[in-house]
């Protein structure tokens, strides 16, 4: 191993929010460069797995993230047109739009952002990182996914972006074996269409009633209009369908309420007095699961089923080894500040999070606690907190 290199910052993952952690920390004009760790630099999970989903976010709030910090508005300025951006701004602002549209612009913002001088790009993964107290010094560990061969930086700040996967709890139907439909390739319908059989009688389980089991049971419904005619649908669901709500300069719901194209399609053939009806109807069998009866409707409508899929929200993806003075460290994330604590509740130094894995806490005027999750989101959360991870 070579000898380490001194790093104002590390920031680990290059998704929505690595890429905001990367663009304030810039332009806060920290003495030293900033290793950037990502295995891919491609938009993170979010590119590989949802550029087919429809977002639920307004076009002016994606424009709104790629201009908010000055190194930001450099890359777009030294960009040729027609790119991401130009695209980007041609779209109705006051409407939703894939997420492909917003994630090319990550793209764009990540290939320029890596180009700058006082950004080390290294294509890899962090697999420890250890903090010396008396120092306040981090010693990151990264392994280059290329070579394999490992570096050490030493910084005073560690900031991981490092995303989340859709959550599976376990699910028990006593003699009953049934496939699991994974939710990132129903939300994915140019994988969704190959990977179920055509021309076979299928019934397919779907868990939730959120954003994402909303678009589920579209996608499915999509199919079996189309290319899949023997394809049924099962929907669990514990709660009515909850829609974000416009009010007097807030949103009711704003990160859990159903919004853009979707609550369109849920409000119009979803409600129970328009579901027997609607287009949706003719494949869909509702089952209500509340009252506590899932475990009851698992066992009676299950075995049933060919295949169930699960969207019941996002459970963090682990992080690398830590540790304070060598001693094994399990963080807890303040979701006010952005900083972690260890097991006796004292602040870790020089330890950041943001993004999916590591949000916000918000609470609305009805004093509602919600985690903002979103591009525009992220970037205004790390606009409040930056100034101290940086002071």
């Amino acid at each position: 191993m070579t000898q380490p290199h001194k790093c104002a910052a590390v920031v680990v993952g290059a998704g929505p929010a690595g890429l905001a952690v990367m663009g304030n920390l810039l332009e806060k004009q920290l003495g030293g460069k900033i290793a950037w760790v990502d295995p891919f630099f491609q938009g993170g999970r979010i590119n590989r797995k949802y550029r087919e989903v429809p977002s639920n976010t307004k076009v002016s709030f994606f424009q709104a993230y790629a201009t908010a910090v000055q190194p930001f508005r450099t890359v777009i300025n030294n960009t040729r047109i027609p790119s991401p951006f130009s695209t980007m701004a041609k779209l109705d602002q006051d409407k939703t739009c894939h997420l492909h549209h917003a994630i090319d612009v990550v793209r764009a913002l990540t290939d320029g952002i890596n180009k700058m001088d006082r950004v080390l790009p290294c294509r890899g993964v962090v697999t420890a990182a250890n903090l010396a107290e008396k120092t306040a010094t981090w010693t990151v560990r990264i392994r280059f996914q290329d070579s394999q061969d490992e570096v050490e930086v030493l910084t005073s700040r560690l900031v991981f972006c490092t995303g989340s996967s859709p959550t599976e709890a376990p699910i028990s139907v006593p003699g009953h074996d049934i496939e699991r439909l994974d939710l990132d390739v129903v939300l994915k319908p140019s994988d969704l269409v190959s990977y179920l059989p055509q021309d076979t009688p299928l019934t397919v389980a779907v868990v939730g009633a959120s954003h994402s089991a909303i678009l589920a049971l579209l996608n499915l419904i999509d199919l079996a209009r189309s290319s899949h005619p023997e394809l049924r649908i099962k929907w669990f669901t514990r709660h009515p369908l909850r829609y974000a709500e416009f009010m007097d300069g807030w949103i009711l719901r704003d990160n859990t309420g159903l919004k853009g194209s979707v609550a369109d399609f849920a409000r119009q053939q979803l409600e129970d007095d328009k579901l027997p009806h609607s287009e949706a109807g003719r494949f869909i069998t509702k089952v209500d699961c509340g009252r506590g009866q899932e475990q009851a409707q698992f066992e009676q409508h299950l075995p049933s089923c060919s295949h169930v899929v699960q969207a019941i929200g996002f459970t963090r993806d682990p992080l690398p080894e830590l540790s304070v003075n060598g001693f094994s460290l399990e963080p807890e994330f303040d979701s006010v500040s952005g900083g972690f604590r260890d097991g006796n509740g004292r602040v870790v130094r020089g330890l950041y999070g943001a993004g999916i894995a590591f949000p916000e806490r918000v609470v609305d005027p009805y004093g509602n606690v919600e985690h903002a999750v979103g591009f525009y989101k992220f970037m205004n959360f790390l606009k409040r907190v930056c100034p101290q991870w940086t002071s």
